[in-house]
């Protein structure tokens, strides 16, 4: 679990709640952690980063070629972002040539460990990513309205929409959210149905609610 703060300071999770933070050198705006271990993420100039603090580098952060506004990574090779334009690129796992552009529009973007994308664009609309299964037309619409949106897995997969209402995804094309308690601004979901959202006071909140009470 990795997070940035209004100050663009950037924190790793200690596993310990008691002094559950740990600042990290460097500056980022938006940040994207996967099941692995992997870690991206943009500054305010719309600069790419990925994390190589545990590899033993001297700067903690690679710099990657291309300009994105927000990103998320799934997995070590399945790693998502949008430009300032909504402008949606997929990582292609080569830094020489690191990103392929698929077509859409998004302004938010969420990549599951499984290889599950999910996006929502400025107008609030939300889109799977079937670009893997049908080509010719790679995002399905999804009935709902959200403003960002989280993806730990296929079935793990979390939004909050303008007012700052929280869901989840039911896994029912038909019904596909449900109302949590809450509000929320951002919001992040993990592959093992870890959930973790901040409120607009910055405040931090893990769900709990899959945990008898």
């Amino acid at each position: 679990m990795w997070g940035v703060n209004a100050a663009s300071a950037i924190y790793h999770y200690t596993n310990y709640d008691a002094n559950p933070w740990i600042n990290i050198p460097g500056g980022l705006n938006d940040i994207g952690a996967g099941a692995d271990g992997t870690v991206w993420g943009v500054n305010g100039g719309n600069q790419i980063f990925r994390y190589a603090g545990d590899q033993g580098a001297s700067n903690p952060w690679t710099h990657i070629n291309g300009s994105l506004v927000r990103i998320d990574a799934g997995s070590r090779t399945n790693v998502w972002g949008v430009d300032s334009a909504d402008a949606i690129y997929r990582y292609t796992n080569h830094d020489a040539n690191p990103w392929i552009k698929i077509p859409g529009a998004l302004s938010d973007i969420g990549a599951g460990a499984d290889g599950t994308v999910w996006g929502v664009n400025s107008g609030g609309q939300i889109f799977r990513y079937t670009g893997d299964q049908d080509s010719a037309n790679p995002w399905k619409n999804i009935t709902g309205g959200l403003s960002r949106i989280a993806v730990g897995s296929r079935t793990n997969v979390w939004g909050v929409n303008a007012a700052g209402a929280i869901y989840r995804y039911t896994n029912n094309d038909a019904s596909p959210w449900i109302n949590i308690p809450g509000t929320a601004t951002d919001i992040a979901a993990g592959a093992d149905g870890t959930a973790w959202h901040v409120n607009k006071n910055g405040d931090i909140f893990r769900y709990t609610g899959d945990q008898p009470s």
